[in-house]
C-alpha cells in the first residue's frame, strides 16, 4: 500500500509539527497473509524546536479480523534524524539531545455494515520524545458514511494524553519536570472519488499556552521570553490524499 497526502498543516494529537505551516507526507505498507501481518515507513517535513529536516517513521503489527470486528497491535519508531539540541543564549537548554522515541498500541474497530465504524485505541511510550517522561494516549473515534452521497462521511476523535515526569538526566540544567496531561477532539467530514480523499478537519485541545510552551519548546516562546505557544491552538487543517495498493493494479494480486 502507497499513501502521499498534502495538507495545510501537520497537526499530531493537537499540536502542530510544522509550526502552522503545510506539510507533504509519503509512506509505503507491505501486507502479508491479507494483511494480517504488516510492516511500513511514513514520512513528513517537520518544523520542530530541535530543526530536524524530516520526520520518519517505523512501525509493524498485526491486524487480525474477527466479523466486524477489527483488532490491530503493533509498534512504531518516531525518528527525527540531524537533530540539535536547542540551546538558548544564556546556554539553558531546552530539549534533550535526540527526540526519538517508541511507541506501542492496541486498537479495536466494529464495522456496522460499513455505515458506521466505531474505534477504541491505545498508544503507550516509555520515553516520550526522549525525556524520560512516559507517555500513554488513549482515544475513541466514530466515522459514519453518509447515505446520501457515496464516498462522503464525516468522523470525529476523543482522547486523552496522560504524560510522566521528564528524567533530570536529561537536561543539565532542568530540574525534573510533571509535564500537563490533556484532552484532544477533532471532527471534519471526508470525501472519496477513487484513490483521492478530500478532508477538512477541526483539531482542539485544553492546552493553555503555556503549557504548550512546557511541551513543545516552541522557540518563539523562547526567544520572545514569554514562555508561551500557540501550536497547540485550534487549527482547520485541509488535506489531499492519495492511497493505493499494488494489487488492485495488477502488482502481487492474488492469482
Amino acid at each position: 500500500a502507497v499513501s502521499v497526502k498534502g495538507m495545510t498543516d501537520y497537526n499530531f494529537r493537537g499540536i502542530s509539527q510544522t509550526d502552522r505551516k503545510p506539510a507533504i507526507q509519503g509512506g509505503a505498507e507491505l501486507q502479508f497473509y491479507d494483511n494480517l501481518v504488516y510492516a511500513g515507513v511514513y514520512a513528513s517535513n517537520v518544523d520542530l524546536a530541535t530543526r530536524p529536516p524530516a520526520e520518519i517513521d517505523f512501525y509493524a503489527g498485526i491486524r487480525p479480523k474477527f466479523g466486524p470486528v477489527t483488532v490491530d497491535v503493533g509498534v512504531w519508531q518516531y525518528y527525527y534524524p540531524s537533530e540539535k539540541q536547542f540551546i538558548d543564549t544564556a546556554g539553558v537548554y531546552w530539549t534533550p539531545r535526540n527526540t526519538d522515541y517508541t511507541e506501542v498500541y492496541g486498537k479495536v474497530s466494529y464495522n456496522f455494515e460499513d455505515k458506521l465504524i466505531l474505534g477504541a485505541n491505545v498508544f503507550y511510550a516509555w520515553d516520550w520524545l526522549g525525556t524520560g517522561a512516559s507517555g500513554t494516549y488513549a482515544s475513541v473515534t466514530a466515522k459514519y458514511n453518509l447515505p446520501f452521497l457515496e464516498g462522503l462521511s464525516v468522523s470525529g476523535e476523543f482522547g486523552h494524553y496522560w504524560l510522566g515526569t521528564t528524567n533530570l538526566a536529561i537536561w543539565s540544567t532542568v530540574p525534573p519536570t510533571n509535564l500537563p496531561d490533556y484532552a484532544y477532539w477533532n471532527a471534519g467530514v471526508s470525501y472519496t472519488w477513487k484513490n483521492l480523499t478530500a478532508d477538512v478537519r477541526y483539531h482542539d485541545t485544553n492546552l493553555s499556552k503555556t503549557e504548550c510552551f512546557a511541551l513543545t519548546a516552541d522557540p518563539r516562546g523562547v526567544n520572545s521570553g514569554s514562555g508561551r505557544s500557540k501550536w497547540c491552538a485550534p487549527a482547520v487543517v485541509a488535506t489531499l490524499s492519495f492511497d493505493i495498493t499494488a494489487s488492485s493494479v495488477g502488482i502481487f494480486a492474488p492469482k
